[in-house]
C-alpha cells in the first residue's frame, strides 16, 4: 500500500527539495501538495496595483483576497505538477488562516490521515529563517511523522535517499520504541540501524521494537560548553554520516495534549543541526 504523505509547500527552492527528496524515500506515494496562505498574500507590486484600483478600503480588501486566492492556486499548481513528474499520485489542497501556517498543516494532516508530512528546513518572506516558523511549527505541534528536508543536500546526501539506511537514535525509551516501529513500517525495504548513545557508561536496554536490528552503540562525547542534547544530536548525526544514511529517525516526548516537542531537546536539536532529512516521531 503506498504511503499516504502532506507536503507543505510555498513555492520556494526549499520546498522543492523536499518534494523531490520524498519522492525518493516514498516512490509512488499519494500526496496531497498543501498551501497555506494568510491574508494580505500577493506581492507588494501587485497591492500598489489594486490600491490604485480600489475605490474604498473594503473594496481594496476584497481584492487582496480574490488576487491573494488566485495567486495561491497558482503556488500550489506548480507543487502538483513537480510532485507528478516524481511519479507521485499528487493532489493539491489549499487553505486560508489567520495565524500559525505550521499548526494548520499539523491539522490537516491529521484529518487527511496522511503517515507523513513533508516539509523544507527554509522558506520565503516569513518563513525565512533556518527552520523557519511553518516548519517548527509542524515539529512542534503534529501527532503524525514529520520529516524535516534540509536544503541544499550535498551530491552524496542526495544519492543516498534512494537507498541507504535509516538510523534511529535509540535510547530504550517509549519514545524511542514508537520511532523504531514508525522506521520499520516506513521503510519496509530498508536497512534500520540503531544508534544508542550510553548515558554515564550504562549499556541501553534493548524493547521488543528491536529485534533483529544492527545496534551501534556510541559513547557521548560532551564538550564543555555545549548542551548535553547538542552532544547527543551530533553522535547520532555522526552515526548517519558514517553510515550513509538516507534518513535519520527521532523520538520525542511530547508535553501537551497538542504532543508538542520539549524545547532544547535531542529531537529539535537533530533537527537544526542534521544536514541529511530528520522524520521526529511522536510518542
Amino acid at each position: 500500500m503506498p504511503t499516504n504523505l502532506i507536503v507543505g509547500y510555498d513555492g520556494s527552492p526549499a520546498a522543492n527539495a523536499a518534494i523531490n527528496a520524498g519522492a525518493q524515500l516514498f516512490p509512488s506515494a499519494h500526496a496531497w501538495i498543501a498551501h497555506i496562505w494568510t491574508p494580505p498574500f500577493t506581492s507588494k507590486r501587485l497591492r500598489r496595483r489594486l490600491r490604485a484600483a480600489a475605490e474604498s478600503a473594503d473594496d481594496l480588501a476584497e481584492l487582496i483576497e480574490r488576487e491573494g486566492a488566485r495567486e495561491a492556486d497558482n503556488i500550489v499548481g506548480a507543487g502538483v505538477a513537480l510532485a507528478k513528474a516524481a511519479e507521485w499520485d499528487a493532489e493539491p489542497v489549499v487553505k486560508r488562516t489567520i495565524g500559525s501556517d505550521g499548526l494548520r498543516l499539523a491539522q490537516l494532516a491529521e484529518r487527511l490521515h496522511t503517515d507523513v508530512v513533508v516539509v523544507g528546513d527554509r522558506g520565503l518572506g516569513r518563513t525565512e529563517a533556518v527552520i523557519g516558523s511553518v516548519s517548527d511549527m509542524v515539529v512542534h505541534y503534529s501527532t503524525v511523522p514529520v520529516l524535516v528536508v534540509p536544503n541544499p543536500l550535498l551530491t552524496e546526501e542526495y544519492a543516498a535517499l534512494a537507498h541507504g539506511p535509516v538510523v534511529v537514535g535509540y535510547d530504550g525509551s517509549a519514545a524511542a520504541e514508537a520511532a523504531t516501529d514508525t522506521a520499520r513500517r516506513l521503510f519496509p525495504d530498508r536497512k534500520v540501524i540503531l544508534a544508542a548513545v550510553r548515558d554515564d557508561d550504562r549499556d541501553v536496554v534493548a524493547g521488543p521494537a528491536t529485534e533483529g536490528l544492527e545496534m551501534l552503540t556510541v559513547d557521548e562525547t560532551n564538550w564543555f560548553g555545549r548542551a548535553r542534547d547538542r552532544a547527543i544530536a551530533d553522535e547520532l548525526i555522526a552515526v548517519g554520516d558514517r553510515s550513509d544514511a538516507a534518513v535519520l529517525v527521532v523520538g520525542s516526548r511530547g508535553r501537551s495534549p497538542a504532543r508538542e516537542v520539549l524545547l532544547g531537546s535531542v529531537a529539535v536539536a537533530t533537527v537544526h543541526r542534521s544536514h541529511r532529512p530528520v522524520l521526529v516521531v511522536h510518542s
